[in-house]
């Protein structure tokens, strides 16, 4: 008898079980704020110099006499608007003026004070720390430091969980999270917040991780589907809690402790929460395991043998070796394939979400907007990915999302603010598609790979998509090295034809949509060649080996999206 007919027995989805997954939802949800801290706590407001010797100088206009010795210091970049890294040196140049009062003919220098526009943010770290022109890269490279504690910490939460349990595991990472997102408000400098900030990217991996596992092992295989999708919607539900502290708060401490404080309340929660029946009969804890599913089984109003777990067999899985992968070269083109797919959908994916600012537009709504289109966008593949097919569903979905992105080069080059709510649409239609691929591109993975490195191919998948997380900071960063419109229109194309190369390539790829899942390495090779003769018949769709989403959607829920990057 395998572990899970034992729900059969207990209730696959019972009170017991539907009580202690709300408190992994919330705990779910208050985590998703953290991946998306470094849109407001690093928020880049616009900023130019402070005019010298003027303490009390402000961004905004405080009058005319002001006006005019912003325009005396302050010289105008070629789109007319504030140079931000640059004054006039007035003193050292012979300078005479024009009918503007800006200086004709005068030299510029580099600044080292500035005045922000608080009309986003009263004060973010980029304000504090005056991450700014010289030092705008610093930003980026935060951003990346963040997304390689989440690679660290995938690896290290996982390890811990198998060896200490997951009860433990996620009350460690809980105490975790909250203290190094609450040191994280009280950064003194640069070092100290990016070091926090790998600390919390670190741990928020591992309370994704554990709490999906956590959650999933305790929930029988017909409700499976069902609870894994409830739960991988409240990752954009805490999103939107994130915009609503930092809509009302505007500073960064405020925003760190709104977003921090919550995870004292889910380590209280936590406490009172079962292990895993699965891990401790898998350790060899046979007897505690059964005392918690006849508490389970009691809770959820059945009756359950003392005798349940004498004849349950849990099935052995030994780690493949990922050279493998590329052992033939049909199998080590797919892996490279795929290995970029994820890639790009986690690039593109983090790119759109985490850079509103080089959006048009208000930036609080174009961050609404921004984790909304989530919920179609994982919701899509559902609904279509066994009517399509994975590669042509997959194939749709990046190809119309990067042909939405690269159409901004003709909005931003030709319409410019005329029409920024449109270039915001195609942005926004790159992120939604970019969400269904990232959730397509995992079931064809998953099916592509032979049993045998089935582990290993989707492990080491996940970590280039944590690549494509640590690289996106960078192309966003383009747009200022070229600057004006094309600068403008420069990330998003990139994004887009990043897409576009990703569909194409896909398209060599076979098709697993009701195909048999290749199970040894002479399969994989196979795979592709003699295709058709692994084409089934309808009434053959019940088979375990079967590709079909049923069997693989409880597992593409557990994708790292809208949580784990």
């Amino acid at each position: 008898m395998k572990f899970d007919d034992i729900f059969k027995e207990i209730g696959e989805f019972g009170p017991y079980q539907r009580r202690n997954y709300v408190v992994l939802m919330f705990g779910w949800m208050i985590t998703g704020p953290i991946m998306v801290l470094s849109v407001f706590v690093m928020g880049n407001p616009g900023h130019r110099c402070q005019i010298p010797g003027l303490g009390n100088d402000t961004y905004a206009i405080q009058g005319p006499n002001h006006n005019s010795l912003v325009h005396k210091y302050i010289p105008l970049d070629v789109d007319g608007l504030y140079d931000k890294c640059h004054l006039f040196n007035i003193d050292q140049s012979a300078a005479s003026f024009d009918n503007d009062s800006r200086p004709i003919n005068a030299s510029k220098t580099k600044c080292s004070a500035w005045v922000y526009d608080k009309t986003l943010f009263y004060e973010t770290f980029v304000m504090k720390e005056n991450l700014v022109c010289d030092n705008k890269y610093k930003i980026s490279l935060s951003k990346t430091i963040f997304f390689a504690g989440v690679f660290s910490g995938s690896f290290c939460f996982g390890m811990i969980s198998d060896l200490i349990g997951r009860k433990k595991t996620l009350l460690i990472g809980v105490l975790f999270q909250l203290a190094s997102t609450l040191a994280l408000a009280w950064s003194q400098n640069y070092l100290m917040y990016v070091l926090l900030r790998f600390c919390t990217g670190a741990a928020v991996a591992g309370v994704f991780m554990t709490t999906y596992v956590l959650a999933m092992e305790w929930v029988g295989p017909s409700r499976r589907t069902y609870a894994g999708i409830i739960m991988t919607f409240f990752g954009p539900v805490g999103d939107l809690y994130a915009l609503l502290i930092s809509y009302f708060a505007r500073d960064w401490f405020w925003i760190l402790l709104g977003v921090s404080l919550p995870f004292a309340i889910l380590f209280l929660l936590y406490c009172f929460l079962p292990e895993s029946p699965r891990w401790l009969y898998g350790t060899g804890r046979k007897k505690e395991a059964g005392l918690l599913l006849e508490k389970a089984a009691k809770y959820n109003g059945k009756e359950a043998s003392s005798k349940l777990l004498d004849n349950v067999v849990l099935e052995k899985k030994e780690a493949g070796k990922i050279w493998l992968l590329f052992s033939d070269r049909r199998l080590g083109v797919r892996t490279v394939i795929i290995y970029f797919n994820w890639l790009v959908t986690s690039m593109v994916f983090y790119g759109l979400s985490l850079n509103t600012g080089i959006l048009y537009g208000d930036y609080y709504i174009n961050f609404l907007i921004v984790v909304l289109v989530e919920f179609p966008g994982h919701a899509l593949p559902l609904v279509m990915i066994d009517r399509l097919g994975r590669k042509r569903s997959y194939f749709i979905y990046m190809g119309v999302g990067g042909l939405a992105c690269l159409s901004t080069i003709f909005t931003v080059n030709y319409g410019g603010q005329d029409l920024q709510y449109l270039t915001t649409a195609l942005a926004m239609l790159g992120k939604l598609f970019a969400a269904a691929g990232s959730v397509t591109i995992y079931v064809l993975s998953a099916e592509l790979f032979p049993t045998a490195i089935r582990n290993v191919g989707m492990g080491s998948s996940s970590s280039w998509g944590r690549v494509g997380g640590m690289i996106f900071p960078f192309i966003a960063d383009t747009a200022d090295l070229v600057g004006g419109r094309s600068g403008t229109a420069l990330p998003l194309s990139i994004f887009g034809g990043a897409c576009l190369l990703a569909a194409l390539l896909t398209l060599i790829l076979p098709e697993t949509l009701h195909q048999m899942l290749p199970e040894t390495i002479e399969d994989g090779k196979n795979f592709a060649t003699g295709q058709t003769n692994w084409i089934i018949m309808s009434q053959e769709l019940d088979d375990p080996k079967v590709c079909n989403l049923e069997k693989w959607r409880g597992m593409l829920i557990g994708r790292e999206s809208s949580g784990i990057p």
